[in-house]
Parts: structure tokens; sequence; C-alpha cells
């Protein structure tokens, strides 16, 4: 299941829920990311395309569970103003086995990271500055790329 959302995460919540009554599921792994400050950043704020933003995020889901043996997938993003240390996207994969959950958690992380349409921005005292992804979350990327791995 795909959702971005407005309203702040509560992974644990998120996590309890999706981890209940799996009584074939051997692993749940999740990722929790968290809005990062420093060098004079208040917070985040992200635009994404109600519709348009979660087909794309869909699609990256259906080539997880094609690529791994994965029984089930959950990925809460957020998108608005989003303030330093408050939580940005949520995930959680549950399959039979561990090494499956831990490496489509991964897919999905650096897949989403570079992929998913969001537009972002950091907001501070400075003024505002867009984010692009940067040459290692490109590299994280093309790991996966076929006959890597």
């Amino acid at each position: 299941m795909i959702r971005i959302q407005t309203e702040p995460l509560s992974p644990g919540e998120w996590l309890e829920t999706f981890s209940r009554d799996r009584e074939t599921t051997g692993a749940v792994a999740s990722f929790t990311g968290l809005t990062r400050g420093g060098a004079g950043i208040e917070r985040l704020v992200l635009d994404a395309y109600p519709g348009f933003t979660e087909t794309v995020m869909e699609g990256i889901e259906a080539e997880a569970r094609d690529r791994f043996e994965v029984q089930d997938v959950l990925a809460v993003h957020r998108w608005g103003p989003i303030g330093v240390g408050e939580p940005i996207i949520f995930v959680a994969v549950a399959a039979a086995h561990r090494r499956a959950a831990f490496e489509a958690c991964d897919f999905l992380m650096d897949q989403f990271k570079v992929r998913a349409p969001f537009w972002k921005k950091e907001e501070g005292p400075d003024g505002v500055r867009w984010v692009e992804p940067r040459l290692q979350d490109h590299d994280d990327l093309a790991r996966w790329a076929p006959g890597t791995l």
C-alpha cells in the first residue's frame, strides 16, 4: 500500500498495525526517514501531485514485489511543510525471510529517494533552497540495475 499525506506520521503506530496478524511472516523490516536539520535549515517543504505521485510510487512497489519475495509493502510519505526531526517517510516490508524484507526495504528507499515525484525545498533564515537528489543518491539507485548485486 502506498499513501501520501500532509498529516504528521506516527511510525510506531504504522509498524504495529502493519505487523499485526502475520502468521506466515518471518520478518518485517522497516525504515523511518527524518527531516534533517543543520546548516540553517528550519523546515523542509515538499510538493506532490496527489494521484500522480502515488501512481509512480505504486509502480516502484510493483518492481519490489517482482524482484523480491515479499508478502506485503507499506509506504507512507508525508508532503507539505515538515519540521526538523519529524518523520518524512515510513516504509515497511513483510516477507517470509529477513533477507528479502531487508533488501526490498533498501530497494524501495533508494528508488523513492530519486524517482518519486516530490519537489523539495529547505527553508531557513537565509531563505529557500531547492533540493535535488545528490550524486550518492544516484549511485545508490544504480546498484539495483540489472546485472548488479
